[in-house]
């Protein structure tokens, strides 16, 4: 059943919860380094490691990042809080237990706004607490990452008590047709948050901003929510989108054919845009929380709360809204640059020298397609807003015509070079007058037939030649200054 045809008849409900590895030099209760893609096992010490004798000390710019995110949410900020053991056994935790926040989380009852398609919708912001990260498992031996099929697998510590925010939401209704759009928006608009309050890189594929997605279905008239399954780590924003979409049609499946929904995590497969099965659901009794013993409870002084607040930047939206004056974009403009995800991408192709018109028109018009086709998100893309802005220039002094420039654009998405580099390999600049003329006298000489009309006063014979032209100069001509000279020529 399709996504469409199933949301006719049932009401999806959405749960969010974004983790964020907050932006510290060091872990959230040791001195080790955070720095992304260091040997494996060379950023530990006795207390990420949990050997005995240990004792943490906790991190205050996590506290303050922490505090910073749910200010900026609109939270509640906790006048006492504490931190929570929460048990359970994997091998990339070196515990047996994460440090986590349970029952007192720092940040509370908060909300964020998403725009998409001319609404708004309010996400309601559960809490926002505090934990530290666990260590990374690599399965070897198998075709897909996972631990089935592989023959051994290692741990890497270094990840293990990183500083990690997790950003809980409550269920999110009224989204109908717009579900997996609105889940994608939300987690857009929140990594733009967060990268503005500089807590965090927020690098997706680097795992510093990750989602696990909760779906759940129910008929329009039921009063009762239907049981969620939750797809772990989801690591872009265009696979949150996917994953909500493919468990709406599987949930659909399973409850047409009379089947029950299990409360589950799932895997998601970026080849195939599907999930599968993981483990069952704990509970929070499951986990047998108590309070940290090695720990003091926080109590943020309100004046750090409120010097915290002053600090904040703008909100992305009321950025977004001053750059659309200053640029003359549309609401209907700024709706579909959100949407796509390329806004600061915009914005820096402007500032790196292109008009408004053709920055937007670049990234919206042609490198999302790209992207698309690629498999990948827009800010993916193997090129950057200077080299776009350098493409615009070139066309609007006339070295590059349109197709030149998408020419020059796919080969720097090829990984060919940057935007110069490429046009000197590839000799791809606008022909000259002198090759020009050339190859306008050359294509009346050929084709005589065709010159005889446009003499009698059929310009739209013209088009034929062009074409020729283009052709003769590996689409290296100005159409424009072409016609031009065909009209000269048999005036």
């Amino acid at each position: 059943m399709s996504y469409d045809d199933v949301l006719d008849r049932y009401e999806p409900v959405l749960g969010l919860e974004t983790h964020v590895e907050l932006g510290t030099a060091t872990k959230l209760f040791c001195g080790c380094s955070t720095v992304f893609g260091g040997e494996p096992n060379s950023q530990v010490c006795p207390v990420c490691l949990g050997l005995p004798g240990s004792l943490p000390v906790t991190n205050r710019a996590a506290i303050e990042f922490t505090i910073k995110i749910g200010l900026a949410l609109h939270c509640d900020i906790a006048e006492w809080c504490r931190f929570a053991r929460k048990n359970y056994f994997y091998p990339d935790m070196p515990k047996d237990y994460q440090v986590s926040q349970y029952d007192e989380p720092l940040c509370t009852d908060g909300y964020l706004d998403v725009a998409l398609d001319g609404r708004t919708y309010r996400v309601e912001i559960e809490r926002v607490h505090l934990e530290e990260d666990t260590g990374k498992t690599l399965h070897v031996g198998g075709d897909t990452g996972r631990i089935h099929g592989a023959n051994h697998s290692l741990v890497d510590y270094n990840r293990a008590g990183i500083p990690l925010v997790e950003i809980v939401t409550r269920p999110i209704r009224g989204t109908g047709k717009h579900a997996a759009a609105v889940a994608k928006a939300y987690v857009s608009e929140l990594r733009d948050v967060l990268r503005d309050l500089g807590v965090s890189d927020v690098r997706m594929e680097q795992g510093s901003l990750r989602a696990d997605v909760n779906v759940s279905l129910m008929p329009p008239d039921a009063d009762q929510l239907g049981t969620r399954t939750e797809t772990k780590n989801v690591n872009s924003l265009r696979s949150v989108e996917r994953a909500v979409r493919h468990e709406v049609e599987r949930q659909a499946g399973v409850l047409d054919a009379g089947g029950r929904v299990v409360q589950e995590t799932r895997h998601f497969h970026e080849d195939s845009g599907t999930t599968s099965p993981g483990r069952s659901k704990e509970e929070a009794q499951d986990y047998r929380y108590f309070p940290e013993p090695d720990l003091v409870p926080l109590a943020p002084p309100r004046e750090l709360v409120e010097e915290l607040r002053a600090s904040l930047p703008e909100p992305p939206s009321v950025r977004r809204a001053r750059f659309a004056e200053t640029h003359g974009y549309t609401a209907v403009d700024m709706d579909q640059m959100t949407n796509a995800g390329v806004v600061d991408l915009v914005e820096a192709t402007i500032d790196a020298g292109a008009p408004a018109a053709k920055a937007k028109g670049w990234w919206l018009g042609y490198l999302v397609g790209r992207a698309g086709e690629l498999g990948l998100e827009v800010a993916e893309l193997a090129i950057t807003p200077a080299g776009v802005a350098r493409i615009s220039a070139l066309e609007d002094e006339g070295s590059l015509t349109n197709k030149l420039a998408r020419q020059v654009a796919d080969a720097v998405l090829a990984g060919e070079g940057d935007v110069d580099a490429v046009i000197d390999a590839h000799g791809w600049r606008v022909a000259g007058e002198d090759e020009l003329v050339a190859a306008v006298d050359a294509a009346i000489a050929d084709a005589p037939d065709i010159a005889a009309k446009i003499r009698e006063g059929n310009q739209g014979a013209v088009g034929p030649l062009v074409g020729a032209i283009m052709k003769a100069t590996g689409g290296s001509a100005d159409a424009k200054r072409a016609r031009e000279l065909i009209l000269e020529r048999l005036s």
